[in-house]
């Protein structure tokens, strides 16, 4: 059966944002205060055939490991529709 999953990808904690850096001072400049951090991501929207949802979250899990998502220096996080 046709499945879609989302793949969330993120920089780890540890590794610098500057792109999220930047953001976070435009939203100060445009006079959002209360904004502590912004961290930037990448969405991933994928559509698979597979047997049942947790075949189909394994599939797309070894799809964010292998090419969505640079292991180093980020973590990604899959939800099965």
């Amino acid at each position: 059966m046709t499945m879609r999953a989302r793949v969330y990808v993120t920089l780890k904690p540890s590794v610098f944002d500057p792109q999220g850096r930047v953001v976070a001072d435009a939203l100060h400049t445009l006079g959002y205060g209360d904004v502590r951090d912004v961290r930037q991501g990448k969405f991933f929207e994928v559509e698979l055939e597979a047997d049942d949802r947790a075949a189909a979250e394994a599939r797309v899990a070894e799809m964010a490991g292998t090419l969505l998502a640079n292991p180093v220096i980020e973590s990604y996080r899959v939800e099965v529709l």
